[in-house]
């Protein structure tokens, strides 16, 4: 995302990451993972159908959704349910019974433990009759998937959601049906859903800007690409973002983020604000950005610290705990590869200046960081730095 010449693919990647739901934490083969990324990279702004096709036999999402253990005589319904309810119909447009025989056609879709490759068992798979949403026949795995893309409820399903990412948190119907039929018209090119979306009048209405919170991750990697800032390592600010409640690879559940205002709370609130001002902290004390008695922790070396942290973390003899002392050192290491990250304020501040001249130039990026305006306006006279701090440090800077 950091690095990428085409931040729009990205962002329809980290989409179908939270569409496509699979889990680090389940999967637990991270070669599996980067294998389900590179498919929805590969997919991000291609084809729908042809997505739903390869997700539904990538290796991640067979162990995610237990289809391995699908078999005939002893169906297992999960990825039945899960491709109907949050892949592709929605709830309420199917019936359990559905579900059944849908689970019935996956049977025997599964993997090579050893090469980690999807393989169809044909000895496990129920080759008998089915009915799946008034369709009757031997139906397989992928009939079913061309069944359920022969609804008109799947497109609309998919045009609501891209709504609610790119545009506002309640769609508009009348709109969401016409974006919908283009998208099945045009076999699920996602393109095609996408220029609707973005030629829309509502897409520029100004009751739609900031509606919608920035997730951790396009707070963390929209304000350095949008700084143009440069950090060495990326994985320092993939945690920042898990700390901010998106940890990527390991959604919290089948359904993913939900997003919206569930990513701000007192913790997470306090965490966005900490990450932002150490970015544009200068050369102020980088310790402040550990949390609490681990701040102190830090600036000694591992030796004993009685007195630094809390009770709890110190073993009798008075050495921190080895989980809370690994904490330490990795937050100090976090701490390190965010602070190298080099920030010009002035540099970044004059290219508005050349045109509107150093007096406006306050509002001027005011109206390209935040979605609507501050909280209290800058003052153009300021350090370019306090400046840039006043402005991302807004409230306004989490919309958009």
């Amino acid at each position: 995302m950091l690095e990428s010449g085409h931040p729009l693919r990205e962002k329809l990647t980290l989409f179908w990451h939270n569409h496509f739901v699979s889990s680090q934490q389940k999967v637990k083969l991270s070669e599996l993972m980067y294998r389900q990324n590179a498919t929805l990279r590969a997919n991000a702004l291609g084809n729908f159908a042809d997505l739903l096709h390869a997700v539904a036999r990538d290796p991640a999402m067979v162990i995610y959704l237990d289809n391995a253990q699908n078999r005939k005589g002893s169906p297992n319904e999960n990825f039945a349910r899960e491709v109907m309810e949050l892949f592709t119909l929605g709830e309420g447009n199917y019936s359990e019974q559905d579900i059944k025989e849908a689970a019935r056609a996956f049977t025997g879709w599964s993997l090579d433990r050893t090469s980690g490759q999807f393989v169809f068992r044909r000895f496990i798979h129920d080759d008998g009759v089915k009915t799946v949403l008034g369709r009757t026949g031997n139906l397989d795995g992928d009939q079913v998937l061309d069944i359920l893309l022969a609804q008109p409820a799947t497109a609309e399903f998919i045009a609501r959601k891209l709504w609610r990412e790119f545009v506002s948190p309640d769609p508009d119907e009348a709109t969401i049906r016409r974006i919908a039929r283009h998208f099945r018209d045009s076999r699920y090119d996602i393109k095609t859903a996408l220029h609707d979306i973005f030629t829309s009048d509502a897409f520029y209405a100004s009751e739609n800007r900031a509606v919608l919170v920035k997730s951790p991750v396009e707070l963390v990697v929209g304000t350095l690409r949008q700084f143009d800032m440069k950090p060495r390592e990326a994985m320092p600010f993939a945690v920042a973002a898990a700390g901010m409640g998106q940890n990527l690879f390991a959604p919290p559940n089948v359904k993913g983020w939900p997003g919206q205002e569930t990513w701000i709370n007192a913790s997470t609130l306090l965490a966005r604000k900490q990450f932002l001002e150490r970015l544009f902290r200068g050369d102020e004390a980088a310790t402040r950005m550990l949390p609490g008695a681990y701040a102190q922790a830090a600036t000694t070396s591992d030796a004993p610290m009685m007195g630094t942290i809390p009770k709890q973390a110190v073993q009798p003899q008075g050495a921190l705990d080895p989980d809370k002392a690994r904490q330490v050192r990795f937050m100090r290491e976090m701490e390190r590869g965010m602070s190298g990250v080099p920030f010009e304020s002035g540099v970044w501040l004059a290219q508005f200046d050349a045109s509107r001249g150093t007096a406006t130039r306050g509002g001027a990026a005011s109206r390209m960081l935040l979605a609507a305006a501050p909280q209290s306006a800058p003052d153009a006279s300021s350090e370019p730095l306090i400046l840039v701090r006043a402005l991302v440090l807004d409230a306004a800077y989490q919309l958009k």
